[in-house]
């Protein structure tokens, strides 16, 4: 009883666990609003609904990433199990605790957040602009990927990979749908774009097969950090939590 009560005590507190799931709810309606956005974009005029009614679910869905998003962020500052600070919500790169990994993610978060606030001045800002600034949201997709997958604690579980696997099927069944529809014409752009969506995938395969499922890897993954970031990935890696 001892024993389960010290482990309990040397583990990630509740905190952690809102991290995981923020983040990974947040992976989840980010993927929803990219596949939504790439398989209805340009010209596509549905069958069923008005355009503006996927419009709408589209700002909603993007609505609702950033709110997850804000929750995996503030609780992983919060949580003092391993120390980050708000800097390193917004400054890339600037943790000591997989500093890679935490830096893709903060890359990811102001991404989107290029797209919210240019969103809120689209008017002024004119629609070309404001689309190729939107285009970024697009971008955090595969950053924010490989940020879950490479400082998840929990990537070698079964259901997490699971998880990008779905993630990954999702958005590439949405550019090939939408390469299918678009016809002849910008064969470049179509081109990178079938490129991309048959790269993703086999990068991601490798790099899990190499990296996250891999013992180790906690150390590996932590880089040049400090010895309380290295002790605290060493205690994840070594399957004290999983969420």
């Amino acid at each position: 009883m001892t024993g389960i009560v010290q482990l309990a005590a040397s583990g990630p507190s509740p905190l952690w666990y809102a991290t995981r799931a923020g983040g990974t709810v947040a992976l989840l309606l980010l993927t929803a609003t990219v596949a939504l956005g790439i398989a209805v974009g340009g010209r596509y005029e549905p069958r069923r609904g008005a355009r503006f009614e996927i419009g709408a679910l589209h700002r909603n869905l993007s609505v609702l990433t950033l709110v997850f998003l804000a929750l995996h962020i503030v609780t992983a500052i919060a949580d003092t199990f391993v120390n980050l600070g708000w800097l390193v919500a917004v400054v890339p790169f600037a943790a000591s605790y997989r500093t890679f990994w935490l830096g893709l993610g903060t890359v990811a978060f102001d991404l989107m957040l290029a797209v919210a606030a240019t969103s809120a001045v689209r008017l002024r800002l004119g629609q070309r602009r404001w689309k190729a600034v939107h285009w970024l949201g697009y971008a955090a997709w595969p950053v924010a990927l490989f940020h879950a997958a490479g400082t998840g604690t929990d990537t070698r579980l079964s259901v997490q990979l699971a998880l990008y696997a779905g993630c990954v099927a999702v958005v590439v069944a949405a550019v090939w749908w939408r390469l299918y529809r678009a016809g002849p014409g910008r064969l470049a752009a179509r081109l990178w774009a079938g490129v991309a969506a048959a790269v993703v995938p086999v990068v991601l395969a490798m790099f899990l097969n190499w990296g996250p499922t891999q013992s180790g890897w906690a150390q590996r993954a932590d880089g040049t950090g400090s010895a309380s970031a290295t002790s605290a990935a060493s205690t994840f890696d070594n399957g004290r939590s999983v969420a």
